[in-house]
């Protein structure tokens, strides 16, 4: 039997001897590859999180203390030990784990997670709430431990709440886990300072005498001490968590279990906010997964005895990579920002072929858009690569900075749609309402990497915000010579029909088509711009049928339905018309096919539409 055979709960660890928490370190480990050997699962970051994990719950005592992952991704190992050991096969699947944590999935996961830099605004919350409940005799003492990687430090969001923390002197230990890592490189001035602080042999040295003394009564000594002798050996380089008035400790070996426990024990008591600094390595325990940790961020299936890399098919964000590529060589005035998501967005080859015009602003979506804005404002023509879910926190940015001055920035919308087993606080299923109601915005929807080229060419002529929106997953590649333009605001008929007639966008198109297959005078149309649309098509398309239906992989409520409908309504066209799209409620993961239909947006749920409305479909001939 396996040590970790003898682990189901947090308080199940608590009951080993010191020295076989490695043992169970390894255990958990050996477990995260084996189950992530399937693909498409958070390999690397969860690997480098394994002996933290065993001390966080070896110290602390969950649920009753709130431990809050930043991101998600890194919490395998703390989903293996809080009972869900028996089901993390199920991870990702549907029906099965979240690849997160969700607070209604475990009464030990404190915050339900997807995007990063949020841990330490929720743990403010949370020991504000402590405090105050505990002030007027309602509730009981609890600590309260974020886990932040030093990539979400990047985001503006966990800088503020540092800032507030620090002023409100909150108790709270805040774990930094310091892996160099996000999913791309870590940029920016605070990565730089870490691995600046990493080599002070001076600091570590006086760390590892310092640490030996820590304790309730003399952990605020110990800190004043260490920030002296910082400020003697180093007066040019001021320690940001100091300055804001956070107690720090670190660095540490964040794989040295038994020395993560002894700090944890000593430092959990001390009042206000106290900052433990870890260093840890991503993909730790799997040489390869060591060496290319954004690989082995999310592998495919691999074969745990002998993993090794493989190919990855063609996809839209690379579809979008070569594009701009081009687009590039062809034009002197074009920028490409991305917030963190070079090898999501497709923009490994771009960041290597045109680097003078790449911007990476790390986890900070607010700053890629302004920054984009002040490009614009001064000639440059920016084009921001963002995921779907993450432009939703750049929106104040797009109206305030953006759209108001109507300014040329070019917005490269990808992960758009239902994504799949990274489940709801992924899937891009809001852009279209949140940007056509935005005055300036203009939004293309492509087809296919075709019309996507196109789509970017044509935008770079025009003027004012536009937003290009395309899904995740493959996609034919687009010929070499195929960098055409496209006539801006115009639909493609696909299907001759004037009884029904099919509004589909994007990826929605293929299900139409194939719905249509044995009915007869169905009509399909490419709808591949949402705003503006395609008035003269959409009112001649009223005139005749005596049905529309739309369809779109896009929240039915103020999406592309929507603008359909009210412009029949201003000009007083009334054809029956049907929205299809994703309903009012969040969805859980799955795949995509299933997302689709479960929302009624596949062929079947288009098929069971037309059949509503009295259409009949061919019955093929047997012989």
């Amino acid at each position: 039997m396996s040590i970790l055979d003898r682990v189901n709960l947090p308080e199940d660890v608590k009951k080993l001897e010191l020295d076989e928490l490695e043992t169970l370190s390894t255990d958990v480990r050996n477990e995260i590859i084996r189950v992530c050997s399937r693909g498409g699962l958070h390999l690397a970051s969860s690997l480098g999180t394994v002996e933290l994990t065993v001390a966080l719950h070896r110290v602390f005592s969950s649920p009753k203390d709130r431990i809050l992952w930043d991101v998600g991704h890194q919490a395998y190992g703390h989903k293996i030990l809080t009972g869900r050991k028996d089901q993390m096969d199920t991870i990702k699947k549907e029906g099965g784990l979240s690849g997160f944590t969700k607070v209604s999935e475990s009464e030990h996961d404190a915050i339900t997670v997807g995007h990063a830099s949020t841990s330490l605004a929720n743990a403010f919350g949370m020991a504000l709430a402590r405090d105050a409940l505990k002030k007027e005799g309602l509730g009981e003492d609890y600590h309260v431990i974020p886990v932040i990687g030093d990539g979400a430090l990047t985001g503006g969001m966990a800088l503020a709440a540092l800032n507030n923390i620090g002023y409100k002197q909150t108790k709270m230990l805040i774990i930094l886990n310091d892996n160099e890592m996000s999913i791309s490189e870590n940029v920016g001035a605070m990565n730089a300072y870490f691995r600046t602080l990493q080599v002070q042999r001076w600091f570590q040295s006086a760390e590892q005498g310092g640490k030996k003394l820590v304790g309730k009564a003399l952990g605020g000594l110990v800190s004043r001490a260490k920030d002296a002798a910082r400020t003697f050996f180093d007066p040019h380089s001021k320690n940001p968590f100091t300055a804001m008035n956070l107690r720090y400790v670190g660095p540490v070996d964040g794989h040295n279990v038994k020395e993560l426990v002894y700090l944890l024990e000593h430092i959990k008591e001390l009042e206000g906010p106290t900052v433990l600094h870890i260093v840890t390595r991503k993909g730790k325990g799997m040489d390869i997964a060591e060496e290319n940790p954004i690989y082995w961020h999310s592998p495919a299936k691999f074969n745990v005895d002998t993993p090794e890399e493989v190919g990855k098919s063609y996809t839209w964000s690379n579809a979008f990579g070569d594009a701009a590529i081009e687009i590039c060589h062809e034009r002197k005035d074009t920028y490409v920002i991305t917030p963190a998501m070079r090898e999501g967005s497709g923009l490994v080859e771009f960041a290597q072929t045109h680097p003078e015009r790449y911007l990476d602003t790390g986890i900070a979506e607010e700053v890629a858009v302004t920054a984009a804005a002040g490009m614009a404002l001064r000639g440059v023509r920016p084009i921001v690569a963002i995921y779907s879910t993450f432009m939703q926190r750049g929106y104040d940015q797009l109206i305030h900075d953006v759209a108001i001055e109507n300014l040329n920035v070019i917005f490269a919308i990808d992960r758009a749609g239902v994504v799949g087993a990274d489940g709801p606080t992924h899937h891009g299923v809001f852009d279209l309402s949140y940007l056509r109601h935005v005055p300036n915005v203009q939004i293309g929807v492509p087809k296919d990497a075709i019309e996507l080229r196109a789509m970017l060419n044509t935008a770079l002529t025009m003027s004012g915000p536009i937003a290009i929106r395309f899904p995740r997953g493959g996609v034919k590649p687009a010929p070499k010579d195929s960098s055409k333009q496209i006539a801006w605001g115009t639909w493609e008929r696909l299907i001759q029909g004037d009884d029904i007639v099919i509004l589909a966008t994007g990826n929605t198109i293929p299900y139409a088509l194939e719905a249509v297959k044995d009915t007869h005078n169905v009509g399909v149309v490419n709808a591949r711009f949402v705003k503006p649309l395609d008035t003269t098509m959409l009112e001649g398309i009223a005139r005749s049928a005596r049905a529309i239906i739309t369809i779109e992989d896009n929240t039915i409520m103020g999406g592309f339905g929507s603008a359909v409908l009210e412009h029949l309504a201003q000009k007083d066209l009334k054809p029956e018309v049907r929205l299809l799209g994703i309903p009012d409620h969040f969805m859980d993961h799955a795949e995509v096919s299933s997302l689709h239909r479960q929302a009624g947006i596949d062929t079947a749920g288009i098929k069971r539409v037309l059949e509503s409305l009295g259409v009949s479909f061919a019955v093929a001939e047997t012989v």
